[in-house]
């Protein structure tokens, strides 16, 4: 059992240091593909959406109707999935839209180029990367259970949660570097808006450790399923489609429920 805990927290530490990997394509390259970065994040919303409704979904709802029955375990399961939509929806209207990272829009350092001296965009950047750690902390929880649940699973989940991460890291990057105009801080920024995925995973851990009881699983389960639908449909495809690259997208997501399916056969 302390393997699993190491591996699940491993996992959810590499998913949210991702957005280290955001800030180090800002600094070194400084130049991104529309086309690839709508690709990546239809990918990441298709094996995130395929998880939730084929596996998460059916095993919440298997191991509820074990203990309550089938229609009430999934009546459970139902409540549990719109629970998590509900609260990641919550979270997301708490954030101010200016500041939220589902609100990135165009993440190209050409747009705000010149603007090294406006004030506002240090704050945009430290707004961003605490939004960015409020909206990571479920998620850190999600790859966390999963991982306890089935490691492969959960590996599966920490790199579609960690592709996701990665345009994050531009968002809090750019602004912080054209403020600043130090890498240093730019990249230290976003690596820490990251680290609210582990301490999701802390908060799994003592979740497990000191609530669970039969039915604790099934329901986080259902509940993470919630979110990442609710992740791929209001963050990542709209993201995606703001670069006017659709069927780069569309083809992402069918890639990747069509690479998660086949994996789950294999594994």
């Amino acid at each position: 059992m302390e393997g699993n805990y190491i591996l699940a927290f491993s996992l959810t530490l590499f998913a949210g240091l991702s957005t280290a990997i955001g800030s180090g394509i800002v600094l070194l390259y400084k130049r991104f593909s529309p086309r690839f970065l709508a690709a990546s994040l239809g990918f990441s919303a298709g094996v995130m959406i395929y998880i939730s409704l084929v596996e998460l979904y059916v095993d919440a709802q298997r191991g509820l109707g074990e203990l309550y029955g089938d229609r009430m375990g999934q009546l459970y399961a139902l409540l549990a999935f719109f629970g998590g939509i509900a609260l990641i929806a919550v979270i997301d209207w708490l954030v101010p839209s200016g500041e939220n990272p589902h609100e990135v829009g165009d993440l190209s350092i050409k747009k705000i180029n010149g603007e090294g001296k406006d004030k506002g965009l240090m704050r945009l950047g430290l707004m961003s990367a605490f939004a960015i750690a409020i909206h990571n902390f479920p998620e850190g929880i999600a790859t966390f259970v999963s991982a306890m649940n089935d490691p492969g699973l959960g590996a599966s989940i920490a790199v579609a949660i960690g592709i996701h991460n990665i345009p994050e890291g531009i968002a809090v990057a750019i602004p912080i570097y054209y403020a600043t105009k130090s890498r240093s801080k730019a990249f230290w920024h976003s690596l820490l808006s990251g680290l609210a995925e582990p301490l999701g995973a802390v908060v799994g851990y003592i979740l497990l450790s000191y609530l669970f009881h039969d039915s604790f699983l099934g329901i986080i389960l259902a509940g993470v399923a919630g979110i990442m639908v609710y992740i791929s449909l209001d963050e990542l495809l709209p993201t995606a489609e703001k670069y006017g690259e659709h069927h780069p997208a569309i083809i992402g997501v069918i890639a990747g429920m069509a690479v998660m399916g086949f994996s789950l056969l294999i594994i």
